[in-house]
């Protein structure tokens, strides 16, 4: 390829960057923790560097599930806390992915530590994690936990959404994922959007969703399958025009999802004909009840309950589908 074409080229690809991102940029960070063999380091991925190494043995199976979990101030405080700490890993070993909000801890070998912990029972999480985000001294992190036997992720698709016009108070962490074990052509593939809105802006920061929403799905990646999750403090019939996007549907519908039972704050949220992988089954988890616990036990552990949702592996929905740009 001569040097002008290749001059072109580069001229289209930034001209398509600029248009799609105009009113959000995107920010990559590539830098992150990874654990092996209980022992911890820091790591600067690069782009070519896409799926984490030594991944296990594929687990095969037609589902997985995707969930999303307010752990309520996980910070230093209950991370010295053995017994609430071994709850937090017990949940987690539910789902094939958790995304996580409010990690309040500066320690950075916190996630580390307790994915550490959650791979005691012979399991194979990993992480990813974003900066902190927030407004004044309300900063907080957010990850995602995930079983790398079931499903991987591009870690050089990791990035933040910038709000120059600051609608967002936290603004949100998305990564792009990948079911393992069928063929990578048709593997379920999705972006994950990880979101903890303000409780005293809601309205407008779900509004402001709407167009995070649209610049996701359009950021060059050819991704369709975007799905919102994480504490929006509203309940399906009041998201704003996040839910008035033609198409969109959510998983949870009139359920509280907080520990005490009061209120429905937690949510995902996709478009439904772009996510046919969606089985139909979601619902809240209640540990609670399945670790009967009392509400004293149970609110150490968080004043939400996970959410969840279940999707079918394969793209489409059924095997023998090639993934494509759109569907």
């Amino acid at each position: 390829m001569n040097r002008l074409a290749t001059f072109l080229i580069g001229v289209v690809i930034a001209a398509f960057g600029w248009f799609a991102l105009q009113r959000y940029g995107l920010e990559r960070f590539k830098d992150f923790r990874l654990t092996f063999g209980g022992a911890s380091l820091t790591q600067t991925r690069t782009d070519d560097d896409r799926i984490a190494p030594s991944a296990p043995p594929v687990q095969t199976g037609e589902t997985i599930r995707i969930a999303s979990f307010n752990v309520q101030a996980l910070g230093t405080t209950k991370a010295r806390k053995p017994h609430v700490m071994e709850i937090l890993a017990r949940i987690v070993r539910e789902f094939d992915i958790v995304a996580v909000q409010e990690i309040r801890s500066t320690d950075q070998d916190l996630i580390p530590n307790f994915v550490d912990l959650i791979n005691r029972a012979d399991r194979y999480y990993d992480y990813v994690i974003g900066p902190r985000v927030g407004r004044h001294s309300q900063f907080e992190q957010y990850a995602f936990l995930f079983d790398s036997a079931t499903v991987e992720v591009d870690r050089s698709q990791l990035y933040t959404v910038a709000d120059p016009d600051d609608l967002l108070h936290r603004e949100p962490l998305v990564a792009w994922f990948r079911v393992r074990g069928p063929p990578p052509d048709q593997a379920f593939t999705f972006t994950l959007v990880n979101i903890h809105t303000d409780l005293e802006a809601t309205r407008q920061e779900l509004d402001a969703l709407a167009d995070v929403y649209r610049v996701v799905r359009d950021d060059g990646r050819q991704e369709d399958d975007v799905i919102i999750l994480g504490t929006l403090y509203a309940d399906d019939r009041n998201l704003g025009r996040l839910g008035a996007i033609s198409g969109m549907t959510w998983a949870i519908s009139s359920v509280p999802t907080d520990t005490r039972g009061t209120a429905q704050l937690d949510n995902i949220v996709f478009h439904s004909k772009a996510t046919s992988e969606f089985t139909g089954r979601s619902g809240v988890f209640d540990f609670l009840r399945r670790y009967n616990l009392t509400l004293e036990e149970a609110l150490e552990v968080s004043d939400h309950l996970p959410v969840w949702a279940e999707f079918y592996v394969y793209e489409g929905g059924q095997p023998g589908r090639v993934a494509t740009a759109r569907k």
